[in-house]
């Protein structure tokens, strides 16, 4: 699966994800610092899940936010997000 997809991935229908197109366009390629600068707290995490980057994200993420988090777990449970799906996975752009 392409980073842009899934950092804007909305949900999945089977074996599909379905993907904000429109934000795609707009923050598929942003870092995960530009996208919690942003507010977009989810991608932003996506991005950094995507990245391996979870390494110093939490502090990141606790101090732009202030919502009170510890470790990386803590944050995939509070999005709903676990690991970057392994299997070929489709993609359905929505508007």
């Amino acid at each position: 699966m392409k980073r842009e997809n899934f950092v804007c991935t909305i949900g999945f229908q089977g074996d599909t994800a379905i993907v904000d197109g429109t934000a795609r366009k707009r923050y598929g390629k942003r870092s995960p610092q530009e996208l919690l600068d942003e507010g977009l707290y989810r991608y932003a995490f996506c991005a950094a899940l995507y990245d391996d980057a979870l390494d110093g994200f939490v502090e990141r993420f606790h101090a732009a936010s202030g919502i009170d988090v510890s470790t990386a777990d803590d944050l995939k449970r509070l999005f709903g997000v676990f690991s970057v799906p392994e299997d070929t996975v489709k993609v359905q752009a929505i508007s």
